[in-house]
């Protein structure tokens, strides 16, 4: 009875959420056998992580995550805007023997000291030796037509967590050329695993912009627009306890709680933002 139970309640989550987001003929997510997804799980558990990330698993599900995006040792996976490599830590670990992680970070020489500082935090990270960093390669993904992130129709899989907000605060014109640089590297086959944090729908663009809060219709618009086709989704990394009309938006909620003052016992019980889950195809 119990179990029950559970699945109807499982079921009517879903249902909510799915009642949210655009309608889109969709595929069934390709299936990884019991030991490709062994291998994501040794990947996830493995010691060389660092404890403040593992201890966000639990809100970011990144071994149900990466099995959804149907991620393989033997793939090379470009990893977009990596941030201080949070996912990196797992990858660099599932694909080092057998495949390829490529890191496209921002521009080492942007005129913004924020993204050259970044990128080179991130650079040390790689070079520390703490982890399964050493056959990382290093790349770059810019707003500039023409740059490809590496050698087209090379990758199995371009994996992307919250970033759709970044490139938006660029311009509609720059997320289209970073759409379209994600298209261009992937093999035909190939798929773009894309999480980022979901606004309800009706928000504007400057609203999104400033709340760090995205469409799904938008993003999957985007998407559709570089000429992918929308596969599946996934509610594995949903928050129906967000209600995304913070103060500080996506940022007023863990792990940031910028200035969250009194409301910080409550946005930490929130955990953190309500999130897509998308999986896309180049055909």
């Amino acid at each position: 009875m119990l179990k029950v139970i559970v699945a109807a309640v499982a079921l009517t989550v879903v249902g909510l959420v799915q009642a949210q987001q655009p309608t889109t003929i969709e595929a069934s997510p390709p299936l990884l056998s019991m030991d490709e997804r062994q291998k994501i799980s040794e990947a996830v558990g493995n010691a060389k992580r660092s404890i403040t990330n593992v201890m966000r698993d639990a809100h970011r599900n990144p071994e149900g995550t990466l099995e959804f995006f149907a991620v393989k040792a033997d793939h090379t996976v470009v990893e977009v805007w990596p941030g201080a490599g949070w996912y990196t830590e797992i990858l660099a670990s599932l694909v080092r023997e057998d495949g390829r992680l490529i890191a496209a970070h921002f521009d080492p020489d942007s005129p913004n000291e924020y993204l050259r500082k970044s990128r080179a935090e991130f650079e040390t990270k790689m070079d520390e030796g703490r982890g399964d960093f050493d056959k990382v390669e290093m790349a770059v993904l810019n707003y500039e037509p023409g740059q490809p992130i590496a050698e087209p129709g090379t990758a199995d899989r371009v994996l992307t967590f919250r970033n759709v907000h970044n490139w938006l605060a660029a311009g509609r014109e720059e997320t289209e050329v970073v759409f379209s640089k994600l298209y261009e590297v992937l093999k035909p086959g190939g798929m773009l695993g894309l999480v980022e944090h979901r606004a309800r729908p009706g928000l504007s663009l400057e609203n999104m912009v400033k709340t760090g809060y995205v469409s799904e219709d938008l993003v999957v618009e985007l998407a559709q627009g570089a000429g992918f086709e929308l596969l599946s989704r996934s509610p594995i990394n949903q928050n129906p306890q967000d209600s995304t009309d913070h103060p500080e938006g996506v940022w007023s909620l863990p792990p940031t709680l910028r200035n969250a003052g009194e409301n910080r016992a409550h946005n930490l019980a929130i955990g953190e933002s309500d999130r897509m889950t998308l999986l896309f195809i180049k055909q």
